[in-house]
């Protein structure tokens, strides 16, 4: 018999700012989402500190008083691990470390740690790598005691490198290794594009979590990793997908985020190439989350940085089935009516006008709702894109209606 094994979680605490830029509200989305990034890496927050500043403080990112008061909360409830919102500078890691006496990680840190867990082939590896090795070089000091013994006067002095300069020089060496890995790769990948023909490409764009795998699994009757974790998926997964009688390449890309790092976004655009090739682009909205435009907002900001904003595409918002509009009574005079009070066709309506009627589609990947609705709107594009590529093919992909 197999041991049952409990899985202990990693207490942390959640530290973020409110600043002019970033009010209280938003203030608290982002900790939702960090509370859900440390689920995610195996960790269980047990409280939040927020507090409200012009801009963070550049030694120890929140104010003394703020930072006391933190201190003390990890001391008495034995929490091992501190992760602030934003990311932090080599400079204040190292001051706030010596306040807390525990671990302490930004954001940036976490999203890579998820990426090292992850990462399932060689190609993901190299890049989540690579990610960290460039976020640790300017950290370097300061990340083993040793280096503290680093200063000049008697006996310290000696030839060759210091140890800070050899550890940087090894990290640097590695950088540049990862780099000409991820070329190899990158040749090897171009290669494998090129041996697809001439099929028309489609690809899943969207934030993480909204239902990409799922999606993909249902249409392409595959059984890609699909959990109800951020970046579930980070390997870039390409199936042959058949609607009726007309074949497609569809590929499940990995998801994105607010305040993505660099790190990633520059090691990933190896990954993102299956997006700038796509002749489509499938935008996976979830539509039951209370910030999906903001999601929205920032896909289409990672869009624009790889140059793939101006592609064909279709806005496909999942997670109907999960929906709810927050209630508001006919008499209340108090409650101003937002967009969270909008109800699901309100909702249709403002984005079959914003994209275009054919453009908007409103499914549930997870209950296969309005999912017919969906496999014609991506039947009748891809026959365009085909017949547009392949003219006298024309007679071989009749209307959707005509198909059944």
């Amino acid at each position: 018999m197999l041991e049952k094994k409990d899985i202990t979680l990693e207490k942390a605490v959640l530290i973020g700012v409110i600043t002019k830029e970033q009010d209280e509200v938003k203030s608290q989305e982002y900790l939702d989402e960090l509370e859900f990034l440390t689920y995610t890496a195996g960790g269980e927050v047990v409280k939040r500190f927020t507090q409200k500043m012009e801009r963070p403080d550049p030694r120890t990112f929140i104010g003394t008083g703020k930072i006391e008061d933190v201190r003390k909360y990890i001391e008495e409830h034995e929490v091992g691990t501190a992760i602030f919102d934003d990311e932090l500078s080599s400079a204040q890691e190292r001051n706030i470390s010596k306040i807390l006496n525990c671990k302490v990680l930004d954001r940036t840190n976490l999203i890579l740690d998820i990426f090292a867990q992850r990462a399932q082939t060689s190609y993901a590896r190299t890049q989540v790598e690579l990610a960290q090795c460039e976020y640790l070089l300017p950290r370097l000091r300061g990340m083993w005691t040793h280096l503290e013994r680093q200063k000049g006067g008697i006996g310290m002095r000696g030839p060759g490198e210091t140890e800070i300069e050899t550890d940087r020089r090894i990290v640097r060496d590695k950088i540049s290794l990862l780099k000409e890995k991820l070329k190899t790769i990158d040749k090897q990948m171009s290669v494998q594009r090129g041996n697809r023909g001439a099929m028309v490409r489609v690809a899943l764009v969207g934030y993480t979590n909204v239902g990409k795998s799922t999606l993909m699994n249902v249409i392409s009757k595959s059984d890609v990793f699909a959990e109800n974790k951020l970046f579930a998926t980070l390997d870039t997964t390409v199936r042959k997908v058949v609607i009726q009688n007309l074949p497609f390449l569809l590929s499940d890309t990995v998801g994105f985020i607010r305040k993505l790092p660099t790190q990633l976004v520059e090691s990933f655009k190896g990954t993102l190439d299956e997006v700038r090739e796509a002749d489509l682009l499938l935008h996976v909205v979830d539509i039951s989350h209370p910030n999906f435009e903001e999601h929205i907002e920032s896909v289409n900001k990672i869009l624009g940085e790889i140059k793939s904003s101006d592609k064909p595409t279709i806005m496909v918002f999942n997670k109907i089935d999960a929906y709810k509009a927050e209630p508001l009574d006919d008499d209340d005079l108090e409650t101003e009516r937002s967009s969270k009070h909008n109800s699901l066709s309100e909702w249709k309506s403002t984005w079959m006008g914003k994209v275009g009627k054919n453009n908007a589609l409103f499914i549930s990947a997870l209950n296969k709702e309005n999912l017919e609705d969906f496999k014609k709107r991506v039947y009748d594009e891809v026959r365009e894109i085909h017949v547009t590529r392949f003219p006298y093919n024309k007679f071989l992909y009749p209307d959707y209606e005509d198909m059944n």
